[in-house]
């Protein structure tokens, strides 16, 4: 392992390859074709496949097929091998000279140890494009479901100005207060006075695809993307039922999300514990 660290900071060390590694990182665990990778990065095809050449030589990305079609992942092992060696070898392990220095104290030292603070209520952002449906299927779930343990809220990277209405109706027939819900800009989350996150969520595809904030104190990420029943076509009744689904699936991620025992994982068991939610076929929460 330690023979493919130079190859893997040499491949990081270019721009675009670096900026095809952080995409394959936002969406992971999705596996993405290579013409959605080229869309979002507006790059040809010869010289993605250039790119993607290169990140699965230095063993950063993997290759999968499915049926016809080619799809890319981040090889995770092979990224946490190399932050590992990292922090091993030139940090000497030593947490006080390798921690990032934006975090702030609290979160920092939770950070530094390795364990998710205990004794509080967890902050949580779900964010999509239009923060008009799902995101707002996730912070209502999760807030009715546990609001004991998590304060909950939801953004969009270009939220719409009203909620879809047939987000809604769903909502009101699962018996969700809507009277307080409204769509809000992911700024709304950055400033001084803002929250601090201990996750944040992207529930689309889309909003995981751009360069979404850092967010102070480094939080807990995960990618729940899903399709947007906003694009769904057809009869009333066809729209409606595909607005059911998406929110099916979220309440099943919101109810395993919910009974983990945060408390007791440190922040490697945490995060993988979301990786694996996120990983489960959708087909299993609808």
């Amino acid at each position: 392992m330690e023979k493919m660290i130079p190859s893997r900071l040499t491949t990081l060390g270019h721009p675009q390859r670096l900026a095809l590694f952080r995409l394959l990182m936002r969406r992971y665990p999705d596996r993405l074709p290579a013409g959605e990778i080229a869309e979002v990065l507006d790059l040809k095809a010869s010289t993605l496949s250039a790119y993607l050449a290169s990140l699965m030589q230095a063993g950063l990305v993997t290759q999968h097929r499915v049926g016809t079609s080619l799809l890319y992942m981040i090889n995770m092992a092979a990224v946490r091998q190399t932050f590992d060696y990292l922090f091993l070898d030139c940090c000497r392990g030593r947490p006080e000279i390798c921690a990032p220095v934006s975090i702030s104290s609290d979160t920092g030292q939770a950070a530094m140890t390795g364990q998710i603070s205990n004794g509080k209520k967890y902050n949580v952002l779900f964010i999509c494009t239009g923060n008009s449906a799902r995101s707002i299927f996730a912070e209502c779930l999760l807030r009715d479901l546990a609001s004991d343990r998590f304060n909950v809220y939801s953004a969009g990277t270009r939220p719409q100005s009203d909620l879809n209405p047939f987000a809604l109706e769903v909502l009101g027939s699962k018996g969700h207060d809507t009277a307080h819900l409204r769509a809000k800009n992911t700024t709304e989350f950055t400033g001084e006075d803002a929250p601090q996150m201990d996750f944040v969520f992207t529930v689309c595809n889309q909003a995981a695809n751009e360069e979404c904030p850092a967010w102070d104190g480094q939080p807990i990420s995960g990618h729940w993307g899903m399709p947007d029943p906003v694009k769904a076509e057809g009869t009333d009744a066809e729209k409606s039922l595909a607005f059911q689904q998406a929110y099916g699936a979220l309440k099943r991620r919101i109810e395993a999300f919910a009974a983990l025992p945060i408390e007791t994982l440190d922040r490697i068991a945490l995060q993988r514990a979301v990786d694996e939610i996120a990983s489960q076929p959708q087909d299993t929460f609808q």
